[in-house]
């Protein structure tokens, strides 16, 4: 974690930075079982994986949640959240900008008095919290008068398809009270806040309508300002992508046959870092240029890799256009085509996934090892 964390503490210099963190199971045990929690380092212009800031394990038994209350935030699993921020602007200091970013489990009282100097948070509201002046957040918004309205593209996932919704925008800042529940000594009676509540008008028939309520350290002065902290927030969706390829869309974590926890914990680690290189040769495959330079090729690969990665776009390469690289040489995006191409793509249909490029990735580097073999034996 230590070296992958070095190697996106390069990535990060000068850039606005979106660390998100979240939680997955690795092994279930009932109630219970073995998580990991990644903090994964986006950029915030253009949503480049930068790589990892932070990783834990945490082991979940039953038997807690009655005295959860009762325990500092630093005797709770809740604790992750604020090691993750912590750890991400010591790994980002030199970035421009650092917005940690979480869904609704991070809604933590305790989380915002306790950021880091100078970082910002982004989190999803889970609770109807009490605010200074005495009323309440979701009701408080709710009344609010409709700032905007726009229309956002929601991608197809489970359950639903892609469809354009049109959204209705609200917004405010917000003094937050410190709860009158558990152990506050030496939180602050009130936290400030901007709230951006977003949701569906109108939704298909038979579809939930998306409905977002967000509290932020940002600053929010228009509709258009609000739906610049709603972009970023969607932005979370890289954290779950990446979870995906861990397990069900790449390396089958959870099937690991594998009953002692250290051996596993170091499997997941190693499964985490290369689900990390994965994602971002399938988020490089477009060669899109956004407001900065193309990621190189070493974010997934070593630079003595280039001469390898030629050979094949060589041997890949068909006569028609869409059969070719149309990347430049010692961009990430070339070796995202190579990946893919090796993974089984025929460069049609289609945009190369996770478990294409993951194939791909393998068997680059099983060539790269049968050519190292080779070599020794010959030295030899």
């Amino acid at each position: 974690m230590d070296a992958a964390a070095a190697r996106t503490a390069a990535r990060c210099v000068g850039r606005r930075v979106l660390a998100i963190q979240d939680t997955t199971v690795i092994r279930s045990e009932g109630g219970g079982g073995l998580y990991l929690h990644p903090v994964l380092a986006v950029d915030a212009d253009d949503g480049a994986i930068l790589g990892l800031t932070y990783a834990c394990f945490l082991k979940r038994t039953g038997g807690k949640k009655g005295s959860r209350r009762s325990r500092a935030v630093k005797d709770k699993e809740s604790q992750r959240w604020l090691d993750g921020a912590a750890a991400s602007m010591e790994v980002c200091r030199l970035a421009s900008r650092v917005t940690v970013v979480a869904d609704r489990e991070s809604d933590i009282y305790g989380a915002f008095a306790g950021r880091p100097a100078g970082c910002d948070l982004l989190v999803r509201a889970a609770h109807d919290r009490a605010l200074e002046d005495g009323g309440h957040l979701f009701e408080t918004v709710d009344a609010l008068p409709v700032a905007g309205r726009a229309e956002l593209d929601l991608p197809a996932k489970i359950g639903r398809k892609a469809r354009t919704a049109k959204m209705a925008v609200r917004f405010m800042s917000a003094s937050l009270a410190r709860p009158r529940n558990g152990p506050v000594a030496g939180l602050p009676k009130t936290v400030i806040m901007t709230v951006v509540d977003v949701r569906e008008i109108d939704p298909p028939a038979g579809e939930t309508p998306v409905h977002w309520r967000l509290l932020t350290t940002h600053a929010v002065a228009d509709t258009a300002g609000a739906l610049v902290i709603a972009d970023l927030y969607r932005r979370r969706w890289g954290i779950e992508q990446l979870f995906r390829t861990m397990k069900t869309k790449g390396f089958d974590i959870e099937g690991a046959l594998i009953e002692e926890e250290a051996p596993l914990t170091r499997l997941a680690m190693a499964t985490l870092v290369a689900a990390v290189t994965v994602q971002q040769l399938v988020h490089a495959r477009d060669g899109v240029q956004g407001p900065n330079p193309l990621r190189p090729m070493t974010d997934a690969f070593e630079a003595e890799d280039q001469p390898l990665l030629e050979a094949f776009t060589a041997k890949l390469e068909g006569k028609t256009q869409p059969q070719k690289n149309p990347h430049a040489k010692g961009s990430l995006a070339y070796g995202a085509w190579v990946c893919a191409r090796l993974g089984g793509w025929n460069g049609y249909y289609g945009k190369p996934g996770p478990i294409v490029m993951l194939n791909g990735w393998l068997h680059f580097h099983q060539a790269k090892h049968g050519l190292a073999v080779m070599a020794a034996h010959h030295d030899v």
